[in-house]
């Protein structure tokens, strides 16, 4: 995944959701690709907020930062542009660069991301 980076990084719980998520959406490989690519590189290092990537809050830490991108692009899902109903939960590791895709989901098959799984995953740091 050509990244801009110096990290990105799929947690194995991640590629569980992903694996699933690929018998239906073929295309979700390449669109992950060009979300980090793209959006996550105009939030984080451009600094400009399209009203896609938003910050979870409420969780127990401060660090890593934890986001859920509500705008997603999947091809496999014809005419729904950035809406279409896949969610992706990363952290952002400012200090290293590091991007960590923690989850993602189908808005259809689940309303809402997995906080215990965040918050299992973070909270040990």
């Amino acid at each position: 995944m050509g990244t801009v980076f110096k990290r990105v990084v799929r947690r194995e719980e991640f590629d569980r959701d992903l694996k699933k998520l690929l018998r239906r959406f073929r295309s979700l490989e390449e669109d992950l690709a060009t979300l980090v690519r793209t959006q996550l590189n105009i939030y984080h290092k451009l600094h400009v907020d399209n009203g896609g990537i938003f910050r979870l809050t409420g969780l127990p830490f401060e660090v890593p930062q934890v986001f859920k991108v509500k705008k997603f692009a999947c091809k496999a899902l014809k005419g729904r542009g950035a809406k279409s109903g896949i969610r992706v939960i990363y952290a952002y590791y400012a200090e290293t660069d590091t991007v960590e895709l923690v989850e993602i989901y189908f808005k259809a098959d689940q309303e809402n991301e997995d906080r215990g799984r965040v918050i299992s995953i973070y909270s040990a740091h």
